[in-house]
């Protein structure tokens, strides 16, 4: 029977795209930026992604992912720069990425139909100010029992060792009574399948799974979720 529902928060519970372009042009306008192409976004979003992915697979550290992706979008956009500046952007995106909140669609309201029944926590690979602040703000530290941050524990999804330290802390090593709802395949989900928990991959685009990564669930809105639990406990 499961008990212990962890749950991814970027682009699961919130909608980081949305939150990532406005915390994004907030910088350029602090800083003074001026940045035309309309592809600059997006190609920022990749840059961003390659260099998490790079942190999932153990080829860089935190730092690197922080700023590392800063300076080569700078560099790629001509932008002039030192580190001072990209030290201070970083920090800037992150306190304003805890600003910007944004749900899914009917991520609170599953949260809140779930509270008597389970003990639901965040996992999340995200830095600590912002994750903090996204926390705060959006009310979720009033419906979640506790918040797990890859910074904190030292070690990042989707490494088994991340998800040892939360059962650990949880108080429970019973692998059946867990599961992780994430829309990442590479860093929730294969997570997952490392601690060797279900998992329930939130896929609003219906992207299809050409990894080796094995997915219990695939939905395409979190309004699925309580039927899955309800069927998992039959």
């Amino acid at each position: 029977m499961i008990k212990y529902i962890l749950w991814d928060i970027d682009n699961t519970l919130l909608n980081f795209d949305l939150a990532e372009e406005a915390s994004m042009i907030n910088g350029f306008e602090k800083f003074g930026i001026k940045v035309t192409d309309e592809n600059a976004l997006p190609s920022y979003k990749k840059i961003n992604d390659k260099y998490w992915k790079r942190l999932e697979n153990g080829e860089i550290d935190r730092d690197e992912v922080l700023l590392g992706r800063f300076r080569e979008f700078f560099t790629k956009y001509n932008i002039d720069y030192d580190d001072n500046l990209v030290e201070n952007f970083n920090l800037n995106f992150q306190k304003e990425l805890g600003r910007q909140v944004f749900f899914h669609n009917h991520a609170k309201e599953v949260l809140n139909e779930l509270k008597n029944n389970y003990k639901q926590y965040a996992v999340t690979n995200g830095s600590k100010i912002a994750q903090t602040g996204k926390i705060t703000n959006s009310g979720l530290d009033k419906i979640l029992d506790d918040v797990f941050i890859s910074e904190d524990l030292g070690v990042d999804k989707p490494n088994k060792a991340f998800f040892d330290k939360i059962f650990e802390k949880i108080g429970s090593t019973n692998k059946k009574e867990y599961i992780l709802i994430g829309d990442s395949l590479t860093s929730d989900i294969r997570g997952a399948n490392n601690a060797a928990i279900k998992n329930i991959w939130f896929n609003p685009n219906t992207n299809i799974n050409e990894t080796k990564i094995k997915v219990d669930f695939d939905i395409k809105d979190l309004s699925e979720v309580p039927g899955i639990l309800k069927r998992i406990d039959v």
